[in-house]
């Protein structure tokens, strides 16, 4: 059998100007592996119901109808993502989960809807039967505590391993052949969870989401082999389960990337056009111009959630003024914000704005000293440096990052401009600071000192973008300038630093 594995799918049809991803190459290279003879399996490893420009209209459900078109072709495992709570109150779970065909599967988590036909879809303990053998899976989900959203309609376990490890010991008393991990938790959990293998040598391979970029961690005769795929349906996995003489699960694992050689199925084309002619419906002016690029700016998840980017810069420049005069020392948006996944090259439209903010973006004004906003921003730099949405796209500061440090201490130098060049900041000198309320309120890791009061939210980004390319339109000036390798405002090493700034 052959599972195809995705996760954080935001879009019904492709991305990066219809070159890469989305669920018209999956159904072609899955039409392709059924004509081989493969029994296809689907899995997903959450966040689709949003965050999206569809999602504020329809919460999530053109991408239930895209699932369940895949769902048609091969049967689909679905477990839960945090972004599908974003709701704070559960009527749109309500709504996906009764339109859905799908499998949706969870063992920390629970339904409490309220309504009785949702909460019993919600599967734990979950087996299927494929090419003659009965598979079993395991399914966790990020506790508000790691990042999930704390909603009373979804009471999620903390304990993963502990959840993990009861499910798994069930499914081998109901006499699984092989077990399999679909996962939306941080890659080093799973990585834990797959040391279970040594003790169930039934565990197969873990699958899962969250990050957006392509994941492995290889497995052994004691560790199970992780995997997780590109959001949008970029790079995707295609895993072959077979079993040895021994009757042990045996997994052969390959990286598709998922683009321009791979032709969209025309059938399912036509969803895609269904979805779209809504979308104008309720936004005739969606394609209008309403600026122009001076240049290609990448703003894929690769490129905005890994380093300093163009359009990232454009952005965060126009946050300083957002509450007038005089107009603030420091800004940044988490690139998390920053949802388009896409390229920003010629003209401007209204849908490159719109998608580029999946959220809302109200922004607020704190005051905080030099040396608290250092600690502040060294919550951008955590992690190994793979691509997270947390990373920040700046203005009115530059940073020099030393990624070998330990985490909280890696930030080696951040620096203001002045009448006679950068200088440090000052530990002890208030600075004013503006930053989204999702970072506000402790977003992405953001932590402000405890008690720390700042304004009431003001002006929303995306309006404040928008104003921005509008002008420059009516001045006859295009938007977007080069990031200047001898002058970056956020310089990363992965070693010490002989001397920052120093191109």
């Amino acid at each position: 059998m052959t599972f195809i594995h995705l996760n954080d799918t935001y879009r019904v049809g492709d991305v990066e100007d219809g070159t890469r991803g989305g669920f018209g190459r999956v159904v072609t290279i899955i039409r392709e592996l059924q004509a081989e003879g493969r029994e296809v399996h689907i899995t997903h490893g959450g966040d689709f119901l949003y965050p999206s420009l569809e999602s504020q209209l329809w919460d999530g459900l053109q991408m239930v109808d895209a699932m369940n078109y895949l769902d048609a072709l091969a049967p689909m495992y679905v477990t839960l993502g945090n972004h599908e709570f974003d709701k704070r109150t559960p009527e749109s779970l309500i709504n996906a989960v009764r339109a859905s065909t799908f499998d949706w599967v969870g063992d920390n988590v629970q339904f409490r809807t309220g309504d009785a036909e949702a909460d019993a879809a919600l599967r734990s303990v979950f087996t299927f039967e494929a090419a003659g053998r009965t598979i079993g899976v395991f399914s966790v989900t990020l506790h508000p505590n790691d990042g999930g959203n704390d909603r009373d309609y979804v009471p999620t376990d903390p304990d993963y391993l502990a959840v993990t490890r009861r499910t798994i010991e069930a499914l081998e008393r109901a006499g699984v052949d092989a077990i399999i991990g679909i996962t939306h938790v941080h890659l080093w959990t799973d990585v834990e969870l797959a040391r279970l293998k040594a003790n169930h040598p039934k565990l197969a391979f873990i699958v899962g989401g969250h990050e957006h970029e392509p994941q492995f961690s290889e497995g052994n005769d004691t560790r199970a082999p992780v995997m997780k795929g590109a959001s949008n349906a970029r790079v995707i996995w295609r895993i072959d389960l077979e079993f040895d003489d021994e009757d042990r699960p045996v997994v052969e694992m390959d990286l598709i990337e998922v683009g321009v050689g791979i032709e969209p199925d025309a059938d399912y084309a036509l969803l895609v056009d269904k979805w779209r002619s809504r979308l104008l419906e309720k936004f005739p002016f969606l394609e209008a111009r309403v600026g122009t690029a001076a240049f290609s700016m990448d703003a894929t998840e690769e490129t905005i959630r890994s380093r300093e980017t163009a359009w990232g810069n454009f952005i965060a420049d126009q946050m300083p003024g957002a509450f007038g005069e005089p107009v603030a020392d420091f800004a940044f948006v988490n690139s998390g914000t920053l949802r388009i996944d896409d390229t920003v090259a010629g003209d401007i439209t209204f849908e490159d704005i719109a998608r580029t903010f999946g959220f809302s973006s109200y922004l607020r004004y704190v005051e905080l000293t030099g040396a608290e906003f250092q600690q502040l921003m060294e919550a951008g730099f955590r992690g190994d440096g793979s691509s997270q949405g947390y990373f920040p796209q700046v203005s009115g500061f530059r940073l020099c990052v030393d990624r070998s440090r330990e985490t909280g201490s890696r930030i080696v130098s951040l620096q203001t401009p002045g009448d006679d060049g950068w200088t440090d900041v000052d530990p002890d000198r208030k600075y004013t600071l503006v930053l989204p309320d999702f970072l506000y309120r402790g977003g992405d890791g953001y932590q402000l000192p405890e008690g720390r009061q700042g304004s009431r939210t003001g002006a929303e980004l995306k309006y404040l973008v928008l104003d921005a390319i509008l002008r420059a339109q009516g001045s006859g000036q295009s938007v977007g300038v080069p990031v200047d390798p001898s002058m970056p405002r956020i310089e990363l090493h992965d070693g010490p630093v002989a001397q920052c700034f120093a191109r």
